[in-house]
C-alpha cells in the first residue's frame, strides 16, 4: 500500500534511509538522517512524501524543488529508498508513479532523478520509468575513499 508519510513514520523512514547512507555509495552523504529531521521534512513537504508499506515501512519517495530560486519552481528532484527486502516486488515503481503524479497535481513540469554512478540498478530502474539520461558529471563526490560520478536523469510530467 501506497500512502502519505505521517511524523509516525519517522523512526521507521530513517531506518531505511541510514541503512543505505551506511552501506551503500548510492547517496553521497555519510550524515544520518534522525527521526526529528524527518518529521520536519514530512512537515515541510505537503503532499511530497510517500511511503510503501506492508506490515511495516519499507519505502519511501520524496520530491522538493530542485534548485532554489523561482525559476525552478517546476522543477522537482526526488530521493527513493527501499529496504533490501522490497525491492523487485513492484513497490518502487508504485512510489515513483505516486511521486510523479503528485508533483503533477503541485504543477510541477519536470522530475529529475540525480544517481551514484555506483547505483546502476537504479539508472536502470528510471530508464524503465521513462527517465531520459540528460548528463553526467564525472567524479562530483568522494565516500569510502572512491570518487563517484553523477548520473543525471529527467522526466517529463506534463506537456509543455
Amino acid at each position: 500500500m501506497i500512502r502519505a508519510a505521517v511524523a509516525q513514520d519517522a523512526a521507521e523512514i530513517a531506518a531505511i534511509w541510514n541503512a543505505m547512507i551506511r552501506d551503500t555509495l548510492f547517496t553521497f552523504t555519510t550524515e544520518q538522517k534522525t527521526k526529528a529531521g524527518i518529521v520536519a521534512m514530512i512537515a515541510d513537504r505537503p503532499g511530497a512524501v510517500w511511503v510503501a508499506q506492508t506490515d511495516r515501512i519499507v519505502g519511501f519517495v520524496t520530491h522538493a524543488q530542485f534548485r532554489t530560486g523561482p525559476g525552478y519552481r517546476t522543477s522537482v528532484e526526488h530521493s527513493i529508498v527501499l529496504s533490501d527486502g522490497a525491492r523487485g516486488q513492484g513497490m518502487g515503481r508504485a512510489l515513483m508513479d505516486q511521486a510523479c503524479l503528485s508533483a503533477a497535481q503541485q504543477g510541477r513540469h519536470i522530475m529529475v532523478a540525480g544517481i551514484s554512478s555506483a547505483n546502476m540498478g537504479g539508472v536502470a530502474f528510471h530508464a524503465a520509468l521513462g527517465f531520459e539520461h540528460v548528463g553526467r558529471m564525472p567524479e562530483i563526490a568522494r565516500k569510502d575513499g572512491q570518487w563517484l560520478d553523477l548520473i543525471l536523469m529527467q522526466k517529463m510530467l506534463t506537456a509543455p
